[in-house]
């Protein structure tokens, strides 16, 4: 890994590095990857030819063409994105909790290694909780927060309104871009889930990014 040369490629570097232990007593297993291209290297060399892969609705990794290099090797890819209809997707998402590697970014991450997540309908936060082998959460150095209250803050009043807005959602904060703490039935927050620990140990695998990615 090349050292870094700026002051802001220093301070992302130490931030990463720190979180990296952070994480990893909390039983997850971390890396720190400099560049998006990096991280997509990572995520190839952590996911064994043949693996039954899937992934959620993440901006990231879209942004990043992990979807893309994955369909393109060699391994068995459930893609929710092919579904032709609502109920198509549906069972996408549900077969996709019985994948072998299920890749996910994350709202938020607290300085001290808690994941923050809302979802709307919850097969995101399913999958992080219970179900696949494995889980890769890809993070850009942007999402992470000071604290936990950050945090959420972060995943409630930032990533909700701009996730709402990308899945046209008929909710309070895609109309004025802040959280209303609603009870719309488009609510894109009904599901609000901290990961504080990973179990088993290294079942949830962190790829921080140290690149602004995703919202």
């Amino acid at each position: 890994m090349m050292s870094a040369s700026t002051p802001k490629e220093k301070r992302t570097e130490l931030l990463a590095n720190s979180l990296v232990a952070s994480l990893e007593k909390r039983n997850f297993e971390a890396y720190f990857c400099p560049t998006g291209k990096d991280a997509v290297q990572k995520v190839l060399e952590l996911i064994p030819e043949d693996s039954l892969i899937s992934w959620g609705g993440s901006q990231t990794i879209r942004e990043l063409g992990v979807t893309k290099a994955l369909h393109e090797g060699n391994y068995r890819v459930i893609d929710r994105d092919l579904g032709k209809n609502p109920q198509e997707v549906y069972e996408l998402h549900r077969q996709g909790l019985l994948s072998d590697y299920y890749i996910t970014s994350t709202n938020a991450i607290s300085e001290d290694g808690i994941l923050v997540n809302v979802d709307g309908n919850g097969n995101r936060v399913a999958a992080l909780c219970f179900g696949p082998k494995n889980v890769i959460v890809m993070c850009g150095i942007n999402k992470v927060a000071q604290n936990l209250d950050c945090a959420i803050s972060r995943a409630r009043s930032y990533a909700a309104p701009i996730n709402s807005m990308r899945f046209m959602g008929n909710t309070p904060c895609a109309t004025t871009g802040k959280c209303h703490d609603c009870t719309s039935s488009d609510c894109i927050c009904a599901q609000v889930v901290l990961t504080r620990f990973c179990k088993p140990a290294k079942r949830i695998k962190v790829i921080l990014i140290g690149e602004e990615l995703g919202f």
